[in-house]
């Protein structure tokens, strides 16, 4: 891949709680392990009246609060701040953009704008850049989700980002496909011969990704009870990973192939009928109860309103297509539920036949499980006879083949998702960005399902915190005898 690094970058929301826990960090380790362009710049803008020594105290705060202690070298620290700068700006101000252009200077050498503010703000802040000149053709940008609250309105902000930047570049965040284990996933299926013969409908049952958390609203109620969990959750990372799991093997590692492959199954995806709906999604709402050994208030009372807005959401879907014809995808999600998990289970279809049955071995079928947090581990269950005479019978028992990816690779430096990321927007690499057609077809399924529950007048069920969700969400899997991966 040809690096075309840029010589600034511009940070809007650069006081929010995004840049101070992910993107002033990872910019800082970058910086550290001499991975940033010499010569980068790094203005700051956010309200607020602060000159750059103003700032330069703001980021010192943020890193001192979440660098990791071994991460923390005074000379490192001191020659980052010598990049940053701030410069105030209103993106609802027409005026707050010249002054903004006249700080950061010629960008003849390249600019990347990082846009982490709230949706709202893109059209003007688009139309602000735009006449300052700060959207020429060695500018690029990226778009921190959410980009739109349903089809129409993501529309809408890619039409606007579209008329002062070409596709080429624009760069749609999903930090998700930032994480080293997501990325495993594309070593995993085609870096290995074994996997491809069976990834397909005749050697998988049923496909489970969950994304478990144990916290409630903390800091995002505005947002999040306007969003819920299907548009914050699923309709971002959990459909991301749905494509990189059940996408066609690409011609090369870039960023047309990847994508290529990764819209056609959006494009796959059941989009579900009104009537369909309520047979195959679960909605919930968590109410008091206790997680880790503390007791917690329901959502309602953290809220302080009333509100029907899902916390918790299964779904069960497919892709229409012929790898995949017949098998179905468990999606769930769910705020306060028993522990912190976002994994991938692959459920492969039993041996045709048992030789063992007649001897009492009982067989189960393999699985494979892809844990992406909070430990990052792949294991593939597999079936072994347990040691002995057998003249009682034979015995079988599943064990585990791990690798933990923590211990395999324990030399290396870990990083975090933001940091690649940002590495990436800097040096104009869209592999693992979004783009627009796959965000659209995204929203298209989305809006199905909500248009369902309108329709069906669905409400969610409460359930308790700590628990994995409404006891109705057992019921969308073992109906088709399987059970969700809780171990």
């Amino acid at each position: 891949m040809q690096r075309n690094p840029v010589g600034k970058l511009l940070l809007f929301g650069a006081t929010g709680d995004l840049a101070k826990r992910m993107l002033l960090p990872s910019l800082y380790g970058l910086h550290a392990d001499g991975l940033l362009p010499k010569d980068l710049t790094i203005t700051g803008s956010a309200r607020g009246d602060m000159d750059d020594d103003g700032y330069r105290d703001v980021v010192k705060k943020a890193l001192d609060e979440f660098l990791p202690a071994d991460r923390k070298d005074e000379s490192a620290l001191g020659t980052f701040m010598e990049r940053i700068q701030f410069q105030p700006a209103d993106l609802s101000d027409p005026n707050s953009f010249q002054p903004l252009a006249d700080k950061i200077g010629d960008i003849s050498d390249g600019l990347a704008i990082y846009l982490s503010t709230a949706p709202s703000l893109f059209e003007s802040a688009v139309e602000g850049l735009e006449k300052v000149g700060l959207t020429g053709s060695t500018v690029r940008i990226a778009l921190e989700k959410p980009l739109g609250y349903d089809l129409a309105s993501s529309i809408e902000i890619n039409d606007t980002v579209a008329r002062a930047f070409p596709e080429d570049r624009i760069f749609r965040i999903d930090h998700y496909l930032g994480k080293e284990t997501v990325q495993n996933i594309l070593a995993l299926r085609f870096g290995n011969s074994f996997f491809e013969p069976v990834w397909n409908a005749q050697g998988i049952d049923n496909i489970q990704i969950t994304v478990a958390e144990t916290v409630g609203l903390e800091e995002r109620a505005g947002y999040y009870d306007g969003a819920g969990a299907l548009r914050d959750m699923v309709t971002n990372h959990i459909l991301q990973l749905v494509a990189l799991i059940a996408m066609e093997p690409p011609a090369r590692y870039d960023k047309d192939s990847i994508r290529d492959e990764k819209a056609k199954v959006f494009r796959s995806l059941h989009v579900m009928t009104p009537e369909e709906v309520p047979q195959n999604t679960v909605t919930g709402q968590y109410g008091p109860g206790a997680v880790g050994g503390e007791i917690v208030k329901g959502y309602l009372d953290e809220l302080g309103k009333p509100s029907t807005t899902e916390t918790f959401v299964a779904i069960k879907t497919r892709i229409d297509n012929w790898r995949w014809q017949g098998v179905p995808f468990y999606l769930r999600t769910g705020k306060r539920m028993a522990v912190r998990r976002s994994e991938i289970a692959i459920q492969f279809k039993p041996v045709p036949h048992s030789m063992f049955a007649g001897r009492g071995g009982l067989l189960q079928p393999n699985k494979l499980i892809i844990r992406l947090q909070p430990e990052e581990y792949i294991q593939m269950l597999v079936m072994a006879k347990e040691p002995g005479l057998d003249r009682e019978g034979i015995h079988l028992r599943e064990v585990p083949l791990n690798l933990s990816l923590d211990a395999e690779f324990a030399g290396a430096r870990r990083r975090i998702a933001y940091e690649r990321l940002l590495l990436d927007l800097i040096e104009g690499d869209q592999t693992l960005f979004v783009r627009r057609d796959e965000v659209e077809a995204q929203w298209a399924w989305t809006d199905a399902i909500r248009a369902g529950w309108a329709a069906n007048d669905m409400k969610p069920k409460s359930y308790a915190s700590g628990s994995w969700g409404p006891s109705t969400s057992i019921a969308l899997t073992e109906r088709d005898g399987v059970t969700w991966q809780d171990d």
